[in-house]
Formats: structure tokens, C-alpha cells, sequence
């Protein structure tokens, strides 16, 4: 076995920047990423909407998002090596929820937790929020919140950016799939790949997005991870529009922000999104092109009656890796030593990618997180019959 060597499973940019913080935290042995597809055409994070907020409904959270808010800031720089140059376009143009009488009561109390932990987020009545987007329909809206320092990324920028710098420090990326997790004495040693090659580890991360529950259960571990399809359309406005949008949040659900850039002389464009929450669990990469006309557009026009004239342009189905709570599983496993997880981000996963990665990263060094608390989202909760609270999900 090696003693120095730590494997990822999975190279997305959970996985990515779990690898960059060890090359680049002080971890002196050698990293191994294993990803099974390098095209990442069915990665949760190359199809993701790219959100970054720090507006969520407990402490845990907001101070992992805090930590992101502020990486993403300085992606590009940090990111940066002689072969690659990123550009993850973060656009801080925030994020905007609306309030009315359905979830008002949950939003002030969300917003006195958010200013009391120094998350930058203001509440607007409706004249402030008409003077950000003039044509929002607001006759239901009682007030919004919004996060200025909030926005969003491109996310195939953002995973080729952490895979690029992750391996420029060191890291070493496999194309395989595993096939089998070497356990002796209820601990990991290490992991066998398809094509028979085994690679000792003295720790194994399981960083494998939607499918972390299969790799789990290859050490007959059931984890409560499961894949969920999300749909995301894109959409083409009449003309460019005189401002542009932060993220909106319909209390509806349905959700939307531009989508940068496009080339001189285009229109501008958006992409819609609108969680559901009660979609069949399964690997289920198909697009219904159906929800767009039944679930995304009326609410989306009812909201801002001038995309009535938007056109569709496409829409894509990716998978959320969802947990019963919603909050991730961050931390060694209880039943198997050296088995540490990284999973059931539940749609968060580019947003908390750098957050993440600095935490375990600690913790496979040191064997605790201390800079980031991440104690709540302790992977044996479950099994003790605990849940994490936090109501902040779209």
C-alpha cells in the first residue's frame, strides 16, 4: 500500500478541487484522480446553470458559500497556468428571491440569520426591486431579498479550469472506471479500475456526483445519494435588453439569469430553470421538451410578461444527486475508515466546489476541518435518524 497516496473518484470540479487544494495545501503525496469519462458530457457540473449564493437558511452553509463567493472572485487568477488561461465569467449581478405571502415569514427569518453572519444581502420593497428589473409583474410580491455579491459562473469554464490547475500542481488524472474497492479490516486500501489495475490509497474520496451511491455500494455501503433529472432550457429574448438580470427567483420556483456573453450584434439570451422535487429517481438523461411549454414558461411569462416573445432555443437534462435532507455528505464514512465523501450536493455541487475542497482537503491532511465547519453534514446522520435543516433549496 501506498501511505502517500490519496484517489478520487470522480473529476468533476467536486473532485477537481478537492485534488487542487491537496497539490496545492501542503499534501506531499501523491494525488490520483479517477474519472471514467474525460469528455464530462453527463457530469452533473458541465450541465449545470452555474449559480453561486451565499442566501441559504443555516450558518454551515452560508460560511461554505462565503468561501466560494470570494474563490470564484479570483477564479481566474488562481486558476491560471502556462497552458491554461480560464475564464469562468462570474457575473456578480446577484440574486433576487421574491417574498409574498406564502413564504414571507420564512424570508425575514432567513435574512436576520444572513446579516447576522455577515452574508452581504439586502431586503428591497418593491420600488427597489422594480428599479433593478423594471418588468417584473409584482402585484403578489410583498418584498425581495437580494445578495449583490451573488451570481453565477460558466460552469464548463469552471471544470476545465480546476481540472487544468489541479493537474499543473500535481495532481494525475486516470481514465477509468472502478470496479471494485480493496477493504481489508474495515478500512479502504485502495481501488481496482476496469482494466485490472489497482491503485493502493491510503485514503479513497468518493467524489462521483450522482453515481456516488454505486461506487458506496461496491463496499456494500448504502448511501442515501440518489440521481434525480433536472431539465434547463435557453432561451432567446426579442432584442438585447437595456439591463441585465441577476438571478430571479420566482416563489413558484421557476428561475432565471443571462447567458453570458454572446457575440456582438446577437440577441440576448436566458436560461430557465425550475427544480422538481418530485421527479422519478434514475440516470434519466432525456429531455422532455414538453416541460418547457407546461411547467417553465407560463410561470416564467406570468412573472415578466415581455418574454412572451422569447424563443426557445434548447434544453438539456442533467442530473441532481440528491439526499433526503437536500445537504450534502461531507466527511469519512462511519462504517468504513478512509472512506470520505463528498456527495449530495442536491444542485449545489459547482457552488460549493471550492468550499468543499479546501474542507476535505483539511481533513484528509490533518484529519479535521477546521477552518470550514462541516460537523453538520456528517455522513452517518442519517443513519441516526438526524437530518440537517435548511429550507433554502430552488
Amino acid at each position: 500500500m501506498s501511505p502517500d497516496r490519496i484517489v478520487i473518484v470522480g473529476g468533476g470540479v467536486v473532485g477537481s478541487s478537492i485534488a487542487w487544494h491537496l497539490r496545492t495545501g501542503g499534501f506531499a503525496g501523491e494525488v490520483v484522480v479517477v474519472e471514467r469519462d474525460p469528455t464530462y458530457r453527463r457530469a452533473s457540473s458541465f450541465l449545470a446553470m452555474g449559480g453561486v449564493r451565499q442566501q441559504f437558511g443555516s450558518a454551515a452553509n452560508i460560511r461554505l458559500a462565503q468561501y466560494s463567493v470570494r474563490f470564484y472572485e479570483r477564479f481566474d487568477t488562481a486558476m491560471r497556468t502556462p497552458e491554461h488561461r480560464p475564464q469562468a465569467w462570474f457575473r456578480q449581478r446577484g440574486y433576487l428571491f421574491l417574498a409574498n405571502d406564502g413564504n414571507a415569514a420564512r424570508f425575514e427569518r432567513r435574512y436576520a440569520q444572513q446579516r447576522a453572519l455577515g452574508a452581504h444581502v439586502e431586503r428591497l420593497d418593491v420600488d427597489g426591486i422594480r428599479a433593478r428589473v423594471p418588468d417584473l409583474f409584482l402585484d403578489d410580491v410583498r418584498f425581495g431579498i437580494f445578495g449583490p455579491d451573488d451570481g453565477y459562473a460558466n460552469p464548463r469554464e469552471v471544470l476545465a479550469g480546476f481540472r487544468h490547475a489541479a493537474a499543473a500542481a500535481g495532481a494525475t488524472y486516470v481514465t477509468g472506471e472502478v470496479r471494485r474497492l480493496e477493504v481489508t479490516g474495515g478500512r479502504v486500501r485502495g481501488v481496482t479500475l476496469d482494466g485490472g489495475v489497482t491503485l493502493d490509497a491510503r485514503a479513497v474520496v468518493n467524489a462521483a456526483g450522482p453515481f456516488a451511491a454505486k461506487l458506496a455500494a461496491l463496499a456494500d455501503l448504502d448511501l442515501p445519494v440518489t440521481p434525480v433529472r433536472q431539465h434547463l432550457f435557453r432561451c432567446a429574448l426579442p432584442h438585447r435588453w437595456p439591463y441585465r438580470f441577476p438571478v430571479v427567483i420566482d416563489p413558484g420556483g421557476v428561475h432565471w439569469r443571462h447567458d453570458d456573453p454572446v457575440a456582438p450584434g446577437d440577441p440576448d439570451r436566458i436560461i430557465v430553470a425550475c427544480t422538481k422535487l418530485d421527479e422519478p429517481a434514475g440516470e434519466n438523461f432525456a429531455c422532455d421538451a414538453d416541460r418547457w411549454t407546461t411547467d417553465f414558461r407560463p410561470p416564467l411569462v406570468a412573472r415578466l410578461p415581455a418574454f412572451e416573445a422569447a424563443e426557445l432555443v434548447e434544453g438539456w437534462a442533467g442530473l441532481y444527486e440528491m439526499t433526503p435532507d437536500h445537504n450534502p455528505l461531507l466527511g469519512e464514512h462511519p462504517a468504513l475508515a478512509g472512506f470520505h465523501l463528498a456527495n449530495g450536493f442536491s444542485g449545489h455541487g459547482l457552488m460549493m466546489a471550492p468550499a468543499t475542497g479546501a474542507a476535505l482537503a483539511e481533513l484528509l491532511m490533518t484529519g479535521a476541518s477546521a477552518r470550514l465547519d462541516i460537523g453538520g453534514f456528517d455522513p452517518g446522520r442519517f443513519a441516526r435518524g438526524e437530518a440537517f435543516r435548511d429550507d433554502a433549496m430552488i
